[in-house]
């Protein structure tokens, strides 16, 4: 692979300590002794109006903050443990900038004060933890594990069997014959698709020889010891021929790849390390961001800002809608952000997929990708699987058209998706499909 890399009970709480590798870690650590449910970093997101984040970095300055600005980091990638005493940190090309509690209380900064009607600040909100869907189960939402642990046992049998054929006959998994993958002519050639998630494994020998981008966000290595980030790249940009009996399982298998390493290897990170990353993904204008992860928090004007933002910049962010049988999680409630549901092998919706705000559906039930090794492959399922089937299908759409950027690109996923038989709060527009 060539590699291109821009950066590089009581006793439960022992074990806990012993594993935490990261600041990202550390911060949620704390926050898990104070205790609650809320899961606020206690760090704030300043969002800007439109075209006014320059102006709010000025602001910030005359205010007395010591501002880092991801401009001045190469690829504008850049982390809250780069910029050593600075108490606030700016991404311009998102309108957001994430702030210190402390620095914000010692200079009487609130989040109840009315924004002023001519100055650049639109909100500030808290920041919140987000999961992958292994660790977000762990820290909150375990009836969602609950839900699809149960789910993955029972009306199996006659339906496996099928998939298993037709695995066999089209050497492909039963996500990628569904979206019409292995008929299509397009192979992702040229367009960059960025996956925030875990990492990924750099030595994994099915990605052999592509070029990988590589960024991480969480103090820790891109090297994915989590296994989720490598899982998702694999459904999104996986190779069209396997080593071995192993099916086709990947989409966009030309396609550049970006590994933004958002989450660590624990499966958790912050509103801000996502926030980077996708500041990161569009600075290197990414045509496609998969995003397979989620919070407990409400709609975040910092999210639908990096969405905006994306989509002025031919960047389409696609994520994950989430696994609670619930109403839709952030980022994916964003509504400049494409919302991914669940499907099973009978295209009906997984009894886990959040519902709501929905866009468009995809397999996410026994998916097979790539893993780290030694494991090489492993078979889970949840809205963090299907995201990616949307995300390699939504490079081979821009493949066929420049123009299919953005906006366009959004527009397109929807209108070529296969109706389903379902409410649009469960399925969006449909099972996605390939060109």
């Amino acid at each position: 692979m060539a590699i291109k890399k821009k950066g590089a009970s009581d006793s439960s709480k022992i074990k806990v300590e012993s594993t935490v590798s990261s600041a990202t870690e550390r911060l949620l650590l704390a926050a898990l002794e104070q205790g609650g449910e809320s899961f606020e970093t206690g760090r704030y997101l300043i969002t800007y109006r439109e075209q006014a984040a320059d102006q709010g970095l000025k602001s910030l300055k005359a205010q007395g903050f010591r501002v880092a600005d991801a401009r001045d980091f190469d690829d504008q990638a850049v982390t809250p443990e780069d910029v050593g005493d600075a108490d606030a940190l700016m991404f311009p090309e998102i309108g957001v900038a994430l702030v210190g509690g402390a620095a914000m209380q010692e200079r009487g900064m609130s989040l109840q004060a009315e924004p002023e009607t001519d100055g650049p600040v639109q909100v500030i909100e808290p920041e919140y933890f987000v999961f992958a869907d292994n660790s977000e189960y762990l820290r909150g939402f375990a009836s969602a594990a609950n839900t699809i642990a149960k789910d993955l046992g029972a009306e199996r049998g006659a339906v496996a069997e099928e998939e298993e054929l037709e695995a066999a006959v089209l050497g492909a998994t039963w996500g990628l014959v569904r979206c019409k993958v292995p008929p299509s002519v397009r192979s992702g050639l040229r367009i960059k698709v960025a996956v925030l998630d875990t990492g990924m494994d750099l030595g994994h020998p099915d990605f052999a020889g592509r070029v990988v981008t590589t960024q991480t966000f969480v103090g820790q290595p891109v090297q994915d010891l989590h296994g989720h980030g490598t899982h998702c790249i694999g459904t999104a940009c996986g190779p069209l021929a396997p080593p071995s009996t192993t099916p086709r399982y990947g989409i966009a298998y030309r396609a550049r790849i970006f590994a933004g390493k958002v989450l660590t290897n624990s499966g958790s990170g912050t509103g801000a390390g996502v926030l980077a990353g996708m500041n990161w993904a569009i600075a290197n204008r990414c045509e496609v961001i998969s995003m397979s992860l989620g919070s407990q928090s409400p709609v975040q004007a910092a999210y639908t800002n990096a969405g905006a933002a994306a989509l002025r910049n031919g960047c389409l962010i696609i994520a994950a809608a989430g696994n609670a049988g619930a109403n839709t999680g952030s980022p994916a409630n964003s509504p400049t952000i494409m919302s991914v549901a669940s499907l099973d092998s009978t295209l009906t919706p997984s009894s886990f997929s959040n519902r709501g705000k929905i866009e468009i559906a995809a397999p996410g039930r026994d998916v097979f990708s790539s893993w780290p090794r030694p494991t090489r492959y492993r078979t889970i399922s949840g809205t963090s699987m299907a995201t990616p089937h949307v995300a390699g299908c939504a490079a081979l759409w821009a493949q066929t058209n420049p123009m299919l950027r953005g906006a366009a690109l959004w527009r397109q996923l929807q209108s070529s998706a296969r109706p389903l038989p379902f409410p649009a709060s469960s399925v969006g527009s449909g099972l996605v499909q390939a060109p």
